[in-house]
């Protein structure tokens, strides 16, 4: 969950070691949260407990719903409350204020996309149960803060006291995980790009190919041409965005088993979220027990609920579904306002008033026109290119999807499961479901546009009022299975409609299908499966990329001797990207070779789009002609370019792949070494066991951020594990402490019963005054 500008931020934090003295002792005392005791806090109805194993897994027992939300908010508190502080200023776009004028292009970004004020409006369409669940939550933190607890030590760095929460702090990372999970925009502003640098819209049909079995006419394909000075904006627009890895993945995998291939004979459910590397972790793993709760699994640092997992009677997981929810639109400006269906309309117009550490405050004005925030504007000097707006279902006030999760974490049946996701808005999401009656399920979720005939939702289109939505999908005709004749269902962010579907959810859909390909395959390999052959199927890093390319191998004629051996080396590999493996190594380095073919005609690599370079391989394409080579001559050079640059004796795999999990404010100053986490790792972009990698040194910056594997017939020897630790604070010793676990397929109990407890902390009420 890397967003936008974390690691140029992350920078400005050199200059607050200046000046403290008295070594880590400064920090270490008075920074950890008493986890043994008791604390009396006002607001409570009833005494709660809270305990947490040895691995710091949280379970809270409470007598009053009411109750188990407020203490939630305790202990999130407690072990996060430096992420939470910094998550909610993100979505407030308030870093500048604690970071000074480096974070103000940030805040500016987001200040422009009204994140904030989209969760604001949110809160005031829910249902009053589930503002209660979110009022609690926030009184929780409250009364904690009140309590004068010890701060993390970033508090201290910062010279920072935690205002009190509110509840459009809590929803606004809702909409901050959206806005991480959806590319449409990016796909566009790509395309946008692509068209500026001249090039023709069948020609980006070819670089940029659609999802396998996807197809759309060049009519209305492409309806604006913008000029050469456009590809400037869209080229700042796409690095504001957190383009800089010219993709960001969203990769997930789910799967359910039914009983009829089970050893057991109920339901399996396996999960595995693939986000950015990140500590403090993405997750927070709670067992939440009250009245009307009981329910286990990952939550969000600063939201109430949980999110994946599982309560007594039914389990769950996700995957981004990627349908496409966003648009750009070009806007056409006149006499100050801009051409709306025949007249001339005003902006709407509000300013924003960003508040600068040690200088002084920014003012200026967002633009907003009927399709939503006018995002070019936070473009320095774009006067000249272009003026583009943007849609987002994210931004539409009555967003729900707080209700729809109320409504899942205590649904009990399949009925009641999609009754809950009809409330769901975004982001879209792909749910798998399995109850311990032995159904299991799929349901696609979320708000799904209808655009008008013509309208790819591939390249911006004219703001004028011709291209505006016509509505969005009726919930009851998303994709939806139950109980299929097959027993086996499965999502990896590809496309979930069937031939004759009447709605277009996505033409690009999230993924190439390697990796649903190879779960499927896994599934079918077994007549049964239990709990280690879940847990197997999510270690798998066999990619099928390699099976694609491997008849190309036979083919080439590199020029050094060392890379023919090479060659016939990789020929003869069985694809798996262990971290042992030294042919994951040189295969990795063809692969990126590969992907500089197009680099001259559009300015970028194109690692991410293997479709393209293999229709290259067996097609010919004009990059490769305009090289003075055919493309198989390319492809050899590029192993012999590859084999070069890791060596005659290539280092194994997960030497040189390692997933690097930093922290988003100290990674880049002394206290680096304290706060980041490296470890080797094996699979690739294509593996089921994914480890997305930067093309110019192969760090992991993406990866599985949060695995379970749930059985149905016996829930409580269900397991979970996330990537990192349940502490926020760097110098607890549960910082990290599930990292060697994750990293080597392990996982913890996912208990709600039967599990050790190493402390116990009671809240209590507190006397009137």
């Amino acid at each position: 969950m890397r967003l936008i500008g974390w690691r140029p931020i992350a920078g400005i934090a050199l200059v607050l070691l200046a000046g403290v003295g008295g070594g880590l002792s400064w920090f270490r005392s008075g920074t950890l949260p008493a986890l043994d005791g008791s604390i009396a806090l006002p607001g409570l109805q009833k005494a709660v407990v809270i305990e947490r194993e040895r691995s710091g897994v949280v379970h809270i027992r409470a007598h009053t719903d009411h109750d188990l939300f407020f203490a939630q908010g305790v202990a999130q508190a407690q072990d996060r409350l430096w992420q939470m502080e910094f998550q909610r200023r993100i979505g407030a776009g308030r870093l500048a204020e604690i970071l000074g004028p480096r974070a103000v292009e940030h805040d500016r970004y987001l200040r422009t996309w009204g994140f904030y004020r989209a969760a604001q409006a949110a809160y005031a369409h829910l249902s009053p149960e589930a503002q209660g669940v979110i009022d609690a939550y926030v009184e929780g933190i409250n009364a904690y803060l009140a309590s004068q607890p010890p701060l993390p030590p970033e508090f201290r760095l910062l010279g920072l006291t935690p205002a009190p929460w509110t509840s459009t702090d809590v929803l606004v990372w809702t909409k901050m995980m959206s806005y991480n999970l959806a590319d449409d925009r990016r796909a566009e502003l790509r395309r946008f790009r692509l068209l500026a640098r001249g090039l023709a819209p069948a020609r980006i049909q070819t670089l940029m190919p659609l999802y396998p079995g996807e197809h759309v006419s060049n009519a209305g394909y492409a309806l604006v041409r913008p000029g050469p000075a456009a590809e400037r904006l869209a080229a700042a627009l796409l690095a504001q965005d957190g383009d800089n890895r010219q993709h960001l993945p969203r990769a997930s995998n789910n799967w359910v088993v039914h009983g009829s291939h089970t050893v057991s004979g109920r339901p399996l459910l396996a999960n595995d979220v693939h986000l950015g590397m990140q500590l403090p972790a993405t997750w927070y793993l709670m067992h939440l027990q009250s009245p009307g709760f009981d329910v286990i699994g990952a939550t969000l640092p600063g939201l109430p609920l949980v999110v994946i997992g599982r309560n007594r009677d039914i389990a769950w997981g996700v995957t981004n579904l990627a349908a496409d929810v966003e648009d750009l639109y070009l806007i056409d400006t006149q006499d100050g306002g801009y051409l709306y269906k025949g007249k001339v309309r005003p902006f709407d117009s509000r300013e924003e008033v960003i508040r600068v550490k040690g200088e002084a405050d920014v003012h200026f004005r967002v633009r907003s026109t009927v399709q939503g925030p006018v995002i070019s504007d936070v473009v320095p000097d774009a006067s000249g290119t272009a003026t583009l707006a943007l849609r987002w279902v994210g931004n539409d006030p009555d967003d729900t999807t707080f209700d729809a999760f109320l409504g899942i974490n205590r649904a009990r049946s399949w009925p009641e499961f999609l009754t809950a996701l009809d409330g769901y808005v975004v982001p879209g999401q792909n749910f798998v479901f399995g109850d311990t009656q032995g159904h299991i399920g799929y349901s696609a979720s979320g708000r799904i546009p209808l655009r008008r005939p013509g309208h790819s939702g591939l390249y911006p289109v004219p703001g004028d009022g011709s291209w505006d939505w016509l509505g969005y999908i009726p919930p009851s005709q998303l994709p939806r299975r139950f109980d299929p004749a097959s027993g086996l269902l499965a999502t990896a962010n590809n496309r979930v409609t069937r031939p004759g579907y009447p709605y277009e959810l996505s033409l690009e859909w999230g993924d190439e299908p390697y990796r649903l390909e190879r779960i499927s395959q896994l599934l079918q390999a077994r007549a049964r499966h239990d709990r280690r052959s879940m847990r197997a199927m999510q270690q798998d890093r066999v990619t099928l990329l390699y099976f694609e390319l491997r008849p190309m191998l036979g083919k080439l004629q590199p020029r050094s001797a060392l890379a023919r051996r090479w060659r016939d080396r990789l020929s003869a590999w069985d694809g798996d990207c262990s971290p042992d493996s030294a042919e994951a190594t040189v295969f990795q380095a063809w692969y990126t070779e590969l992907s500089t073919l197009p680099a001259k005609e559009t300015g970028t690599l194109y690692w991410n789009y293997p479709r393209y370079l293999l229709h290259a391989l067996r097609a010919g394409d004009p990059a490769c002609t305009a090289r003075g080579m055919s493309c198989l001559e390319f492809a050899s050079r590029a192993l012999d370019q590859a084999v070069d640059r890791v060596g005659g004796s290539p280092p194994a795999w997960g030497v040189l792949h390692r997933a690097h999990l930093a922290h988003a404010l100290l990674t880049h100053t002394l206290l680096g070494h304290l706060t980041d986490r490296s470890v080797p790792f094996g699979g690739g972009r294509y593996t089921v066991d994914v480890g997305w990698y930067s093309p110019r040194d192969w760090s992991m910056f993406h990866g599985p951020s949060y695995r379970q594997v749930i059985d149905l017939a016996e829930p409580e020897k269900s397991v979970f594990v996330l990537a990192g630790g349940q502490s926020g604070n760097w110098l607890s010793a549960q910082y990290a402490d599930e990292l060697p676990l994750w990293q080597k397929g392990g996982y913890l109990p996912m208990r709600r019963l039967g599990y050790q407890v190493a402390h116990t902390l009671t809240l209590v009420p507190a006397k009137p005054p």
